[in-house]
């Protein structure tokens, strides 16, 4: 092991002068908060998702939190949600007062399994979270019938699919509202952002005035469109502090440009990891469905066991790579434990599960260390 090689991180933003530029734009401007950038992302997403209204907002947390707000759930409804997944899309449906009901997930995307929404489905459930995994889109069809003929909503966990498609539509596009993540290290990265998408009038006032403290009009629109009474604004929710600000905005921007391209490298290099492993009989490479095109967030590899999980994660890391694990599951927390969950795939995979580097700047040379380390593993 040569301890001067840089260490290789599991997940890294991709910026370059173009972000620079952009972010300095936007503070020599003056309006560095909610405003014209915000806007300008705002319409820029909405035509690349092919809907017809994005609602910027400070997090994907923040995303998944209004969307659960937006169903009026009343205490004891029960919302259905994947324990393999960041804890947010859970706590929100604490949040709201809401009752989580763990769904297992499919053995090998990590989804959410549909034939156990069936088993999981009560008089009382009212929404379905489902998130998809590492960038590989659930099985919407499958859900949505389980789901639109019960009144069931539905609301899709894009955090890690920005880019992806399902059956050739955009993630984003399918149900009535998706929530998006522009954390540091998702494919479109503005260091901390999110988004919500939807078709609907109604959800994109709703989402723009609690995004904005339940404030009627934001300060820019005030300041531009009215001459007399730019000062009044009325408060008819109880919103929160939630909106994007032009800074992220102009990062944003730049990002969506290049996500396209981002992707596609995310792509060349997942194919390059299955080239290399194809022959290791310990190791099961991530699948892509047919009706599936996954953006590629995470590279997640299975091994036989937790034991020999681990034993690479430390000769990885003796390597100075550092890898990762997505996700321990929600259920197991100590928050969670009280409440019932029957999710065997979920409570075995996880002890399997290895996430390796994968990000737009990853060098052919550093992920060559990362195979050829890899390959050097005798489990």
């Amino acid at each position: 092991m040569n301890n001067d090689l840089p260490v290789i991180p599991v997940l890294k933003p991709c910026y370059d002068e173009e972000e620079i530029k952009a972010v300095s734009e936007v503070i020599r401007s003056g309006w560095v908060g909610l405003g014209p950038k915000t806007q300008e992302f705002e319409e820029a997403f909405a035509d690349y998702i092919g809907c017809d209204f994005a609602v910027g907002l400070n997090s994907g947390t923040a995303a998944l939190h209004l969307a659960v707000l937006s169903l009026q759930l009343k205490p004891g409804d029960e919302v259905i949600v994947p324990p393999i997944t960041f804890v947010s899309t859970c706590h929100v449906v604490r949040y709201c007062d809401a009752v989580p009901v763990f769904c297992d997930v499919c053995p090998d995307t990590l989804n959410i399994d549909p034939k156990d929404i069936e088993e999981k489905l009560t008089p009382q459930t009212k929404a379905l979270i489902c998130v998809h995994y590492g960038g590989h889109p659930c099985d919407m069809d499958a859900i949505l019938d389980l789901t639109e003929p019960r009144g069931i909503k539905v609301i899709e966990d894009a955090a890690h699919a920005c880019g992806a498609t399902y059956k050739d539509r955009k993630v984003g596009s399918i149900s009535e509202i998706t929530c998006f993540s522009f954390h540091a290290v998702k494919n479109l990265a503005m260091g901390e952002g999110g988004a919500i998408t939807i078709n609907s009038d109604w959800y994109a006032r709703f989402f723009r005035e609690m995004r904005w403290l339940g404030i009627t009009k934001d300060t820019y629109t005030r300041t531009v469109d009215e001459k007399i009474y730019a000062w009044r604004y009325w408060v008819d929710k109880l919103g929160y502090k939630y909106h994007l600000s032009d800074i992220a905005a102009a990062i944003g921007l730049v990002q969506l440009q290049k996500l396209e391209a981002h992707n596609a490298k995310r792509r060349a290099l997942v194919e390059r990891y299955n080239q290399a492993f194809a022959d290791l009989e310990y190791l099961e490479t991530p699948v892509e469905h047919s009706y599936a095109k996954s953006s590629w967030h995470l590279y997640v590899i299975k091994l036989p066991n937790q034991r020999c999980r681990d034993d690479l994660i430390r000769h990885l890391k003796d390597h100075r790579i550092s890898p990762g694990v997505h996700y321990y599951p929600i259920n197991l927390h100590p928050y969670y434990q009280y409440v019932k969950a029957e999710v065997p795939v979920a409570n075995a995979i996880w002890k399997r599960i290895l996430t390796l580097p994968l990000f737009p700047g990853l060098s052919q040379a550093d992920q060559d260390r990362v195979i050829e380390a890899v390959m050097s593993f005798k489990p």
